[in-house]
C-alpha cells in the first residue's frame, strides 16, 4: 500500500494488508483496522480460534459462528484455517506475509521462536512487514515468558486493586477490559508505524511493535501511582461510597445516579447544589448552607458523609434518573444517571452518532446491533461491516 491509495480510497487503510494470529479479545485490534478500511484476514487453527467457543452465545444456537463475542471482536474480516504447528500451516502463513502489509499477534515469544514465528524469523521473511506484538508483559523482562490473562494483567497491573468496596476483596471490571484497552493502543501504534515505514521507504525496514497489556491497564490507575510515590499513601477501594460528602454514588427511583454536589474544586456547585435543594424544600436542606460544608477536612469524614446522604436520599429516591439528570443540567451541576446496558442501547446520544450498527449471522439467519468504533472521521469514515468471518457448521469446540 502507498500513501497515495490510502488518500484516494474510501477508508483511511484501504488497501493495507493485515494478517490476524490472535486468539481472544486482542482481535479487537483487527477489527479496528478492519474499520478504517483495511483488508484483515483471521488466520485460525482448523477447530477455529478460541474466541468461536466463548460466550455468550446466541439464543438456541450452537457451532463456531454462534458466539456473539466472537462477531463483536471480527465484523469486517475475513478467515483462513492454517494450523501453524504443522510445516504446511506455516508455510500457508509464510506465503500470506510476503504478500501482507501488517501482522498481529499474541503468543508467548518463545513460543513464536519454538515455530519460527518471531520478529526476526517473519522480518526474513518479508522485510517491510509490520509487526504488532500483544502480551501479557511484552517481549522482555522478567515476566516476559509467563502466562496471563485479562485478569492477571488488571492484578499485577495495580486496576483490580482499587476495584470494589473498601472492606472486601478486589472486584474486577466486566469483559476483558485489559485486553481491549491493548487492542486499542495496538491498533494506534501499529496505524503509526504503517506511517513511519512509508514515509521512510528507502530503508525498506518494517517495525515491531511490542504492547504489554500489563502496562495498557497500569494507564488506568489515574494519580493512585504519583500518590504512592509522592506521599507514601495507598488509594483505598471506595466502592460506591462516597469520597467525600455528596460525592458519590446515589439512589434514585429507577436505579442509581452518581453525584458530585461539590463539583471539581470550585465552591460555587456546592452553592448551586444546596440551593436546587431548597427550592424543592428537600427537608434539612438549611443545614447544607453552614460554614463547616465549605471545609475540605469536614467534608472527609464520616459525620458529614451520613449526614448529607440522609437529607439528599429521600429527595433523590422520589425521582428518575432521567429527572435528576435534566434538573441538574438546568442548574450545571454534574450528575450523570447510572446507565445499566439496556438504557445504553436506547441512548438518544449514541443513536444520533449512529454509533451501534447492524450486524448478521447469515448461516443462522440473526441480526443483532453490535458497538461500532470508538471515534469517527470525517473524510474517511469508518466502514460499517455487517458480518464476521464463518466457518462450515461441522467445526466444533472440544
Amino acid at each position: 500500500m502507498t500513501a497515495a491509495d490510502a488518500t484516494l480510497a474510501a477508508g483511511a487503510l484501504s488497501g493495507l494488508r493485515v494478517l490476524d494470529l490472535t486468539d481472544s479479545s486482542e482481535q479487537y485490534c483487527g477489527r479496528l483496522l478492519a474499520q478504517l478500511g483495511a483488508d484483515v484476514t483471521l488466520v485460525e487453527p482448523p477447530r477455529g480460534t478460541s474466541t468461536r467457543h466463548r460466550g455468550p452465545f446466541l439464543q438456541g444456537a450452537s457451532g463456531p459462528n454462534a458466539s456473539l463475542l466472537f462477531n463483536y471482536l471480527n465484523l469486517g474480516k475475513s478467515s483462513v484455517v492454517a494450523d501453524l504447528e504443522t510445516e504446511q500451516g506455516r508455510a500457508t502463513l509464510h506465503a500470506l506475509a510476503r504478500q501482507a502489509d501488517v501482522l498481529i499477534e499474541s503468543r508467548a515469544p518463545a513460543e513464536n521462536r519454538r515455530l519460527g514465528l518471531d520478529y526476526a524469523a517473519l522480518r526474513a521473511v518479508n522485510e517491510r512487514l509490520v509487526v504488532t506484538s500483544i502480551t501479557p508483559f511484552g517481549q522482555d523482562g522478567p515476566y516476559a515468558g509467563y502466562q496471563g490473562d485479562d485478569l492477571v494483567a488488571m492484578a499485577l497491573g495495580g486496576f483490580l486493586y482499587l476495584g470494589g468496596y473498601a472492606d472486601r476483596e478486589p472486584v474486577g471490571a466486566p469483559g476483558d477490559q485489559a485486553l481491549l484497552a491493548a487492542a486499542q493502543f495496538a491498533a494506534v501504534a501499529t496505524a503509526i508505524a504503517v506511517w513511519d515505514v512509508e514515509r521512510h521507504p528507502a530503508d525498506g525496514q518494517g517495525r515491531h511493535i511490542d504492547v504489554s497489556v500489563q502496562e495498557s491497564i497500569s494507564m488506568g490507575l489515574e494519580t493512585a501511582v504519583q500518590f504512592a510515590e509522592l506521599e507514601g499513601t495507598v488509594r483505598r477501594r471506595q466502592g460506591g461510597e462516597q469520597r467525600m460528602a455528596g460525592m458519590g454514588v446515589f439512589p434514585c427511583k429507577d436505579g442509581q445516579i452518581y453525584y458530585m454536589a461539590g463539583g471539581v474544586g470550585n465552591g460555587r456547585f456546592w452553592q448551586a447544589s444546596t440551593e436546587w435543594l431548597l427550592d424543592e424544600q428537600v427537608p434539612r436542606a438549611a443545614e447544607l448552607q453552614a460554614p463547616e460544608w465549605w471545609d475540605r477536612d469536614f467534608i472527609s469524614t464520616s459525620e458529614a458523609k451520613t449526614r448529607f446522604y440522609e437529607i439528599f436520599t429521600p429527595f433523590s429516591l422520589a425521582r428518575t434518573k432521567a429527572e435528576l439528570y435534566e434538573q441538574a443540567q438546568q442548574r450545571r451541576l454534574p450528575l450523570c444517571p447510572m446507565n445499566t446496558p439496556a438504557d445504553v442501547v436506547e441512548s438518544t446520544q449514541l443513536a444520533h452518532r449512529n454509533f451501534f450498527t447492524e450486524a448478521a449471522i447469515p448461516s443462522l439467519r440473526a441480526a443483532f446491533r453490535i458497538p461500532g468504533a470508538p471515534f469517527q472521521m470525517s473524510a474517511t469514515p469508518c466502514a460499517a461491516h455487517r458480518v464476521a468471518p464463518e466457518l462450515p457448521a461441522e467445526v466444533h469446540a472440544e
